[in-house]
C-alpha cells in the first residue's frame, strides 16, 4: 500500500500516526494537491489528501476512511468494541477533527493577500478551537487514556490536532486546560508521533 499527502497535512497525519502505531506495510509518497497538474487528481477526483493506494490504481480518500481502513485492515483495530466505549471515542474524534477543520480554515484564511483577510473569519475559528479545547477539559476524566485504560483512536485524533494547533496557531490552551495538557505531552511522547512530526516543527515545552 502506499499513502500520499503532504508531511504538513493533519488530515495525512492522523493515517501516518496509525501507520506507525501498527507498523504497517505502507509506503508514504508526498504529493502536493494544490499545485498546477498535481498527480493528486489521477488518484483522487475532489483533489484532497490523503490518498491510499490499496492495490494497484485502486484508491481510497477521505481521511476519516482512510483511517477507518487502516484501523481494521490488520484486524487490530485501535476502536473499542463495547457500545459506550465505541460511541465515547467516535465523539472525541469529532471533537477532534473539528478542531483541525477550524485551524485550517484558520491557515488558509492567514494566507490570503493582507486587504483580503477578514478579521471576524480569523476571530471565528479561534473561537471554535478554544471551546472545543475547553470541552475536552471540561470532559476528560483525566489519566493517560481519552476512554477507557487503552490507547484508542480517540487519543490519536485529538493528539494530531492539539499538535496541529501548536504547529499553525501557537498559543496557550494549556494554562486553561490542565488534564488536556498533561495528557497531550504524553500522547506527543509516544514514537509514531515523534517520527511522524511536521518539517520545522519544534513541540512546545510541556
Amino acid at each position: 500500500m502506499k499513502l500520499f499527502g503532504s508531511p504538513t497535512s493533519p488530515y495525512v497525519r492522523k493515517a501516518r500516526v496509525l501507520i506507525e502505531e501498527k507498523n504497517l506495510p505502507v509506503e508514504f509518497v508526498v504529493e502536493d494537491p494544490w499545485v498546477d497538474g498535481s498527480p493528486i487528481i489521477e488518484k483522487n477526483p475532489l483533489s484532497k489528501i490523503p490518498v491510499l493506494e490499496i492495490a494497484p490504481n485502486d484508491f481510497i480518500f477521505e481521511s476519516a476512511l482512510v483511517v477507518h481502513f487502516l484501523d481494521h485492515v490488520d484486524g487490530r483495530s485501535f476502536t473499542p468494541r463495547d457500545p459506550v466505549g465505541y460511541w465515547e471515542a467516535q465523539r472525541w474524534q469529532s471533537l477532534g477533527n473539528g478542531i483541525i477543520d477550524a485551524a485550517i480554515a484558520r491557515v488558509l484564511e492567514t494566507r490570503r493577500p493582507d486587504e483580503k483577510q477578514m478579521p471576524e473569519k480569523l476571530a471565528r475559528e479561534e473561537a471554535r478551537i478554544q471551546r472545543a479545547i475547553a470541552l475536552a477539559e471540561a470532559n476528560f476524566r483525566g489519566g493517560e487514556f481519552l476512554v477507557g485504560n487503552r490507547y484508542s483512536l480517540a487519543d490519536l485524533t485529538l493528539g494530531v490536532a492539539l499538535q496541529y494547533v501548536d504547529f499553525r496557531y501557537p498559543h496557550d490552551w494549556r494554562a486553561a486546560s490542565p488534564k488536556v495538557a498533561a495528557w497531550h505531552a504524553v500522547i506527543a511522547a509516544r514514537p509514531a508521533f515523534v517520527k511522524t512530526q511536521p518539517p520545522g516543527f519544534t513541540p512546545p515545552a510541556n
